[in-house]
């Protein structure tokens, strides 16, 4: 899909600022953070508490020379690494992993709130945190120059990108560089990354094969971005970059090997997903027969959706139709031994955890506890282990308020755009039918970049195909989005 930039007047602008502020109304988005919170968090940034008495020695690897890579305009750093060969053969992946526990006091304030908000919710005119900037964006982000409590991955690779051992324990650390995704991916292409940079492709590629023999997937699908420049909104697709994938590699590696520490701990929290229904892959099998895209018998799902490009229409509608395997996602806690059974996430392929975004997702903040008593050997601590019987609804419940942000937002900025167009004709790719009523389903515009729901008065519309839709109705002010007919 084309990623094309469109900008919208400052009069668009201000009804839209509006909308989002109606938006966050409607779905009971979380206002400012109350004193007593702002307090506590002002008070923790000064002064971080201490680890437990019991707790091993905090590890001085200021000398490290990690480095984060996020979008450009990103101030909560959650992740920091460094990539390096191990001494006869395979690699060595150092993971900073911000310390949130390091500044949030079970109990207190602070706490009470983040379990409120659950997860950072992103609006185009701000982000809403999960924590109150002075940490989220000040003290405990992995800041460039700045030295800050972590809890550092050690994870030592064979030469096929095969994890042999793993290690976190907390440290005090200090990134040299804020990094993000294009200029990454320019500077492995052009050859001039350092080797700690440039082993980001040669690990990254190595677990995507892995990846790919488990039968794990990774789907290349463009998304939709709302950014805010010079004062107006800009709607853009934004294809991931081949170092974006390389990125989030790295994190699922730490995400599948924190869930493995915790199922031989007995006590833990995994991010599972259930395979798909029956009778999904024969539905995308015919999906692929209607698109005119081959896929032979012997060729594996996992193996086809790597070969797709995302850039032509049948491959992007393809691919929207594969995130219907990955619907369901949940949280599973579990204790005293019980791990559940099947413990695994089905796009993994593998057990999985989510544990490297503790700034922005509160359910990481304890992962991480849990894995650092794992590897100690020691018990959980209390405060950890009791939030697990909660933990899965909070973490559902917080996903769907993101989820209907995210969807919000974009809904708005859509309508925003075409608000003066209604009644207008457009080139469009029909890219998802419903099941149950082929005269329902969703569009890809080119020009402008919107993805909108399509309705079809009588014939069942054609999977793939590039049709001609008129614009009905796009209203900011309704929240509705925008709904297309068939031309």
């Amino acid at each position: 899909m084309p990623r094309r930039h469109l900008h919208m007047t400052g009069a668009d602008g201000a009804a839209l600022s509006a909308a989002l502020r109606d938006l966050r109304t409607r779905l009971g988005v979380p206002q400012d953070f109350p004193p007593e919170v702002r307090a506590e968090a002002e008070r923790a940034a000064k002064a971080p508490r201490p680890p437990a008495p019991n707790a091993p020695d905090v590890l001085d690897a200021t000398d490290l020379a990690l480095f984060t890579i996020d979008p450009p305009t990103s101030t909560d750093l959650d992740q920091a690494m460094h990539l390096a060969r191990r001494p006869g053969g395979g690699f060595r992946v150092h993971y900073a992993i911000a310390d949130v526990a390091a500044f949030v006091t079970p109990g207190g304030a602070l706490d009470a709130e983040a379990h409120r908000r659950v997860t950072t919710l992103y609006f185009p005119d701000g982000r809403v945190p999960l924590h109150p900037p002075v940490l989220s964006e000040g003290a405990a982000s992995l800041l460039p120059g700045q030295t800050c409590p972590a809890l550092l991955w050690r994870l030592d690779l064979d030469a096929d990108g095969r994890v042999v051992s793993t290690e976190v324990r907390r440290a005090l650390v200090r990134s040299r560089a804020k990094l993000d995704y294009e200029g990454v991916q320019k500077m492995i292409d052009g050859g001039t990354a350092e080797e700690p940079l440039a082993l980001l492709k040669d690990i990254g590629a190595l677990r995507e094969a892995l990846e790919t023999e488990r039968g794990g997937i990774s789907l290349n699908v463009p998304e939709q971005e709302v950014v805010e420049q010079d004062g107006t909104y800009t709607l853009v697709y934004r294809a991931p970059l081949p170092a974006d994938g390389w990125n989030a590699q790295i994190s699922l590696m730490t995400g599948m090997a924190a869930a493995d520490l915790m199922i031989a701990s007995g006590t833990g929290i995994l991010r599972t997903l259930p395979s798909a229904p029956d009778g999904a892959v024969g539905r995308l099998r015919r999906a692929a027969q209607a698109l005119r895209i081959d896929w032979p018998h012997h060729v594996p799902y996992a193996q086809l959706v790597r070969s797709l490009d995302p850039h032509l229409p049948a491959h992007a509608a393809f691919l929207q139709e594969c995130t219907a395997l990955l619907r369901g996602a949940g949280y599973t806690a579990f204790t005293n031994g019980e791990v559940p059974s099947p413990a695994l996430h089905a796009a993994v392929a593998a057990p999985y955890a989510h544990c490297t975004a503790p700034l922005r997702r509160l359910v990481d903040r304890y992962s991480g506890e849990l894995c650092l008593a794992a590897v100690a050997g020691t018990a959980a601590p209390e405060w950890a282990v009791a939030a697990l019987a909660t933990l899965p609804k909070e973490m559902a419940d917080g996903t769907r308020l993101a989820n209907a942000v995210e969807r919000g937002c974009v809904d708005l900025v859509e309508a925003a755009l075409l608000k003066d167009r209604v009644g207008e004709t457009f080139e469009a790719t029909v890219i998802d039918v419903k099941d149950h009523e082929p005269t329902v389903g969703t569009v890809h515009l080119e020009d402008p970049a919107v993805v909108g729901r399509v309705e079809s008065p009588a014939a069942p519309l054609p999977l793939g195909s590039r049709i001609r839709v008129t614009l009905t109705s796009a209203d900011p002010a309704t929240a509705a989005g925008v709904l297309f007919t068939v031309a």
